[in-house]
């Protein structure tokens, strides 16, 4: 009982909320790289273009491009069996279409892999993480052309080839299931995810789901050409999963969480069976939605479907049905409504492990395939204690709510047989967050000394929860 021997505990970072050196190196701009600031409760703009006098949290990170080993040294210190990271695809083609790859890049990620091999760490690596090159949304409006498609694969046909032997376990799109959230984020999770841009009188949900069809097409190439070029190579998908619960046992309640699930989480019925499952087709054919599956994307998703299962998981949420669309019971985020037996973040985010066991089983239910959680964590604004020998914040409730996160994947694994790979909380050092660009919401084990104003010299410091996930790690999980 307990977790595997070979359990891959680590963290996770986005190489756009971390590395910094947007403009070194050879890289070109990406999406992330024309995203401003925003706060809690304030959105991020997309401007068209990098323009003088706005403020670009990405374009600094947290200067891991250029603090990497130490970075990777304090994560060994923890015990880190595997860390996830991903490629920024402008540091390989930096305007996404380019003829040749840029060496420089290339170079960059092949010190990077090979430094945690140096440390006994297993890459685990994710192809487009929110950073697509900014100049295909300008020239193709992104995902919404087939020619990113290609562009894709072959970006993704220069990593497997180079770093063949050095990074086992990759990751296509992450989160690919963010952009159905069309009402909250829509336009953001659009440009996140295929570097869309939506304008006003666009159909917003017929883009999503033809730039994601795309997106879903170009996955399953690049597990195609992974398997042929690294029989070892091993290519999961990447979804970002929050189960949703009825508010009620009213049964109109219940279905409308089940749809509610349908909308959200149809994405991985691709990934991992090949083909879209049949409520999908359905919606396409009422909405004339079908227009831009060809032949031989069918023949194309059924070949290329994934060894595992990654997904990140922060909270839960929990619906009540309204009849606002009738008996199709087609769901919208205005459909949530508060758990009341939860409490929540800074952020408004419900914290739920049992949910995450719930999560689990939902997806071993249905696919039977490996798993890796790849994301799960809790953002705070950490207070900095500077008369402490020992660590500089104590963030007692971080190791509360991982706790009792781990504790409920250890439950899968005794008690529903799941099998689990590994675990990467996300994030083991301080980054910018992907929602709100925000340096002070706070995730890491590793505290970085730069803030919201840009007040910092980017010092690490390890705080209370550092020296506790060595423990967990030291001892397979069985001590919390």
């Amino acid at each position: 009982m307990g977790f595997r021997k070979d359990f891959l505990w680590g963290g996770a970072i986005a190489a756009h909320q971390a590395e910094g050196a947007w403009n070194e190196g050879g890289k070109g701009v990406s999406i992330a790289d024309v995203m401003t600031a925003g706060s809690n409760g304030v959105a991020r703009r997309i401007t068209n273009g990098v323009i003088d006098g706005e403020d670009y949290p990405n374009h600094v990170g947290i200067d891991f491009y250029h603090h990497y080993k130490e970075d990777l040294a304090l994560m060994a210190e923890m015990g880190f069996k595997a860390f996830r990271t991903s490629i920024a695809w402008t540091r390989i083609f930096p305007n996404g279409d380019d003829e040749q790859p840029n060496e420089e890049g290339l170079k960059f990620y092949d010190d990077l892999f090979d430094e945690m091999h140096r440390l006994g760490i297993e890459p685990i690596v994710t192809l487009s993480h929110f950073e697509m090159p900014y100049h295909l949304a300008e020239k193709y409006n992104g995902f919404m052309d087939r020619r990113c498609i290609d562009f894709f694969v072959k970006y993704a046909k220069v990593c497997f080839e180079r770093y063949k032997g050095k990074v086992k376990y990759w990751m296509t799109f992450n989160e690919i299931n963010n952009q159905a959230e069309l009402i909250s984020m829509g336009a953001h999770h659009l440009a996140q995810e295929g570097a869309v841009l939506v304008k006003e009188g666009d159909d917003i949900e017929y883009m999503m789901y033809k730039s994601a069809h795309h997106e879903l097409v170009a996955s399953a190439l690049a597990v195609k050409a992974a398997h042929e070029i690294d029989p070892d190579a091993k290519v999961g998908c990447m979804i970002g999963m929050n189960g949703v619960y009825p508010a009620t046992c009213n049964p109109e309640d219940v279905l409308n969480a089940q749809q509610a699930m349908h909308q959200k989480y149809w994405y991985v019925e691709v990934h991992a069976r090949g083909h879209y499952p049949k409520h999908l087709l359905k919606k396409f054919e009422r909405k004339g939605y079908d227009n831009f599956i060809l032949p031989e994307d069918e023949k194309a998703l059924a070949e290329g479907c994934v060894d595992y299962i990654g997904f990140s998981y922060y909270m839960s949420y929990a619906t009540k049905y309204t009849g606002r669309f009738g008996r199709s019971f087609d769901f919208s985020e205005e459909d949530y409504v508060r758990n009341t037996y939860l409490k929540a973040s800074d952020w408004g985010w419900q914290i739920d492990p049992v949910g995450l066991r719930w999560c689990l089983n939902w997806f071993n239910d249905r696919f039977e395939l490996p798993m890796m959680i790849v994301e799960n964590g809790f953002g705070a604004y950490d207070k900095y204690i500077d008369d402490n020998d020992q660590y500089v914040v104590d963030d007692q409730y971080r190791i509360d709510y991982l706790a009792a996160h781990i504790a409920a994947m250890k439950e899968a694994v005794d008690y529903d047989g799941v099998d689990l790979l590994g675990y990467t909380m996300w994030a083991p050092i301080d980054i910018v967050s992907a929602s709100t660009g925000e340096y002070d919401k706070r995730y890491g084990f590793i505290y970085v000394n730069y803030n919201n104003a840009h007040e910092g010299d980017f010092s690490r410091a390890k705080k209370k929860s550092f020296y506790w996930y060595k423990h967990v790690i030291e001892t397979n999980g069985e001590e919390l």
